[in-house]
């Protein structure tokens, strides 16, 4: 009888940095707060926009339990290697969805 051994992966990134701002960190870019207080939609598609995605793939997250928001804060993660986990992606999107947006928005200010 053989026995077989599984090995589990999870989805970790085990990036060599840490995001640029914090995530309530507002007053680093003031800007970017005031953009998220006047109009947040348009925060969201400007950043899926400059990101490289469709810029209206934002309006779905509604629809989607932040499915969208989720898959474009691991993916900027995984491209400018920062640390974190797709768990840790989920649990700061599910608590603070309006900070990850603007932390996000502000990453890809500093990246550009």
């Amino acid at each position: 009888m053989a026995v077989q051994q599984q090995v589990s992966s999870v989805m970790t990134t085990q990036g060599s940095a840490a995001w640029s701002t914090g995530l309530f960190d507002p007053y680093e870019d003031k800007k970017t707060c005031n953009y998220a207080v006047c109009c947040f939609p348009c925060l969201q598609c400007q950043t899926a926009n400059d990101f490289g995605w469709f810029f209206l793939l934002p309006l779905l997250d509604t629809l989607a339990c932040g499915l969208v928001s989720w898959k474009l804060r691991s993916s900027m993660r995984e491209r400018y290697d920062i640390r974190g986990s797709r768990v840790d992606d989920c649990c700061m999107i599910c608590c603070c969805y309006p900070c990850v947006w603007c932390q996000m928005h502000r990453e890809l200010r500093i990246k550009k």
